[in-house]
């Protein structure tokens, strides 16, 4: 085969996949007491990976491709915390190609295990802050390439619209009361989906205004306020996975941010607890801090007479954490209050 020959399949294999996935559903959760005011929530958890990184994962492939980094045989490396491996091992069987996810020795068992079922290696790292020169010396070491999304994820992506998250949810949103939505609310692992949320909403003139959910111990929230921080000393102290870093990632642009909130863990897993309950479906801790953040938005619409929507996105399904967040002896250990924060959501809720 020659190497147009298999360059045309992967494209056109990729591609196929697409036409055969369906659009992700918009699920709207009632306010009971919040009148005038809709929540929304973006179901990635219904991509054939089960999150938010398969759109990512699809997206660094095609760039891979396209600029002539990936050919026949190549091994694929990435750095990841789980899901954007997960999705990546799906895309990288696809084309039979090698796959070696470096991942933070705590990642949950269960995206591991999705990993290996789409035929990827592990290569776990103790310290969270060495997966990016890990990633690294093993692309150089097997002659592969790094598919870094930390540097690529905002890149990648063709945020003016070719059916991106952000066209699909103002599409999905054309006929609701309040179709341009007040606020969009997500997180930031790579930066990569708040980068093309904020473009596409600036490029298509909207009023509607992106909120990045960041977790606590997190650097994004500190880089938004002073450009100088640029890292967190002693790492990214949270257990949210998926989300927060402990540096600031080349695809992170604050710029087509309108505001960020912090969200702590012991609020990001009670709210995540409280929806999982609400939906009779359990989700995510990202989702979770996602929630938090929109759980302010609202009391502040609310009091302050404002009507409007609020979409936000259903990151992940919850078995991915049956180890961890779902776990009663993971809690105990972690040891963090998550009930204050449970409450004040079925408050809203239910």
């Amino acid at each position: 085969m020659t190497k147009e020959t298999w360059l045309n399949r992967a494209i056109r294999l990729i591609e196929a996949d697409y036409n055969r996935s369906s659009d992700t559903h918009l699920i709207r959760v009632p306010l009971p007491h919040c009148r005038g005011i809709e929540l929304y929530l973006k179901d990635e958890s219904s991509h054939p990976t089960g999150s938010l990184k398969h759109r990512l994962a699809r997206s660094l492939f095609l760039y891979g491709l396209c600029n002539g980094w990936i050919g026949e045989g190549t091994t694929l490396i990435e750095a990841s915390s789980g899901s954007t491996a997960v999705s990546e091992a799906y895309f990288a069987k696809l084309l039979d190609l090698p796959f070696i996810a470096v991942v933070p020795a705590s990642t949950a068992e269960a995206k591991l295990e999705q990993i290996r079922f789409y035929g990827g290696q592990i290569h776990p790292v103790e310290d969270p802050g060495m997966v990016y020169a890990e990633s690294e010396r093993l692309a150089a070491e097997t002659g592969g390439h790094y598919l870094d999304q930390f540097t690529y994820a905002e890149r990648a992506t063709d945020w003016r619209g070719n059916n991106n998250i952000a066209q699909s949810i103002f599409s999905q949103m054309s006929e609701e009361d309040h179709p341009d939505p007040a606020w969009i609310v997500c997180g930031a692992g790579t930066g990569g989906t708040s980068a093309t949320l904020g473009r596409y909403i600036r490029y298509q003139r909207r009023p509607t205004r992106l909120c990045v959910a960041d977790p606590a111990g997190s650097v994004f929230h500190r880089y938004y306020a002073d450009r100088a921080v640029e890292t967190v000393e002693g790492g990214c102290q949270s257990r949210i996975e998926g989300i927060g870093r402990a540096r600031v990632e080349p695809s992170f642009e604050p710029g087509v941010i309108d505001r960020m909130i912090a969200v702590h863990d012991a609020d990001s897993l009670g709210a995540m607890f409280a929806l999982s309950k609400t939906l009779g479906r359990k989700v995510g801790g990202s989702t979770g801090t996602n929630l938090f953040a929109c759980l302010q938005l609202i009391e502040e619409m609310a009091s302050a007479g404002q009507s409007g929507s609020i979409v936000s996105l259903l990151c992940d399904d919850g078995a991915r954490y049956a180890s961890t967040y779902y776990s009663e002896e993971w809690l105990a250990e972690w040891g963090g209050d998550w009930r204050p924060a449970y409450n004040r959501m079925l408050e809203i809720l239910e």
